[in-house]
């Protein structure tokens, strides 16, 4: 169930504006064991939610790897998007209207700070396992590199230290098409739909790959056309999902929220995003997938390198950047082992 953290304390960001508080909505699931050394907490990605049963019923729940009955599992919706924190759809207490496109930046720097609060709330001193992909993956390396000692275990998958001009890119194309659609600014629920479709057709593009369209959406694949101009179901498909987000989310969180991903560099005044890596002090699991066209192999590469001791595996999947959430049973198998093996090592030198 998720749960509303309310912070009522002068709140500054990156960007130097200061705000009156903040609001998470966040869920758990679980209860904290009473050594209080069983947290596991997840990051989502850009459009999910606090419910990563809803979103990664892959890797959690009943019977999964990540199970309630074992773990303690936290997952915050971070600040931008518009299921339950602070939003552009949030009330401004300076107006007393909702703060619209005047909605601030957060980077994902400022995302984890809030976080930071939320932990001190709840009680959690030490987090047995931090995981998330994508955008999760920034904001777990960003407080891993801001709490060091906070973290037992870190797998970030499909992610990377700093995003890329390539990435920008992507995010600004996204804009633009946004910003094509006159009514974006509207201050109507429905604002803005049509350039949030075709966003979401943009973005698509760049989490999967040529090999898993060949499958998925063949020529001759047989389907149900949305309209009678479509003739070919990848048409149809990159339509269906542009609806499909239209009907859930909201245009000026998602405009704002891949600002919020153009502000990710674990190095920014930090020296550099070698010298901020080194810092992170987690038994660490890189995840990446060997098709992932957005935040490639190479990404990963460079965190293994600078993270000490960071484990790297690739995955391999025809499903591009999307496969951080279709391949759990490899993560699931490859989280696992890792963390199994390295309680094993725990209990070795705990008994000598």
């Amino acid at each position: 169930m998720s749960k509303i953290f309310q912070y009522n304390k002068p709140f500054t960001l990156e960007s130097g504006e200061t705000l009156s508080g903040f609001h998470l909505a966040y869920t758990t699931h679980g209860k904290l064991n009473n050594a209080a050394d069983n947290v596991v907490w997840i990051f989502h990605a850009l459009t999910a939610n606090s419910n990563p049963l809803e979103w990664w019923p892959g890797l959690t729940g009943e019977g999964r790897f990540i199970d309630p009955s074992k773990y303690f599992i936290v997952c915050v919706n971070k600040p931008g998007s518009p299921y339950g924190s602070i939003s552009p759809l949030s009330t401004d207490p300076e107006t007393g209207e909702a703060y619209h496109d005047r909605f601030p930046s957060f980077t994902i720097r400022d995302m984890v700070k809030t976080y930071i609060h939320l932990r001190e709330y709840l009680g959690i001193n030490k987090i047995f396992i931090g995981t998330g992909g994508s955008t999760g993956g920034m904001q777990l390396l960003e407080w891993a590199i801001e709490e060091p000692e906070l973290f037992e275990h870190i797998v970030p998958i499909a992610t990377n230290a700093l995003l890329s001009p390539w990435g920008i890119a992507l995010n600004a194309s996204q804009r633009m098409a946004i910003e094509a659609d006159p009514t974006w600014l509207d201050k109507d629920q429905n604002a803005g739909q049509k350039g949030l479709a075709a966003a979401r057709s943009i973005a698509l593009l760049s989490y999967r790959h040529y090999n898993g369209y060949q499958i998925t959406q063949s020529r001759d694949k047989a389907f149900i056309p949305l309209s009678k101009n479509v003739k070919h179901a990848a048409d149809n498909y990159q339509r269906y999902q542009g609806i499909k987000l239209v009907n859930r989310f909201n245009t000026l969180c998602y405009y704002k929220l891949t600002q919020s991903m153009d502000s990710h560099d674990v190095g920014r005044n930090r020296g550099g995003a070698a010298n901020a890596l080194a810092g992170i002090k987690a038994r660490t699991l890189i995840i990446g997938i060997s098709s992932d066209i957005l935040y490639p192999p190479v990404e990963q590469e460079f965190l293994q390198k600078n993270i000490s001791n960071a484990k790297l595996l690739m995955i391999q999947s025809e499903f591009g950047h999307d496969g951080f959430l279709l391949e759990y049973e490899k993560i699931e198998s490859a989280l696992e082992s890792f963390i199994e093996k390295n309680q094993r090592s725990f209990l070795k030198i705990a008994s000598n």
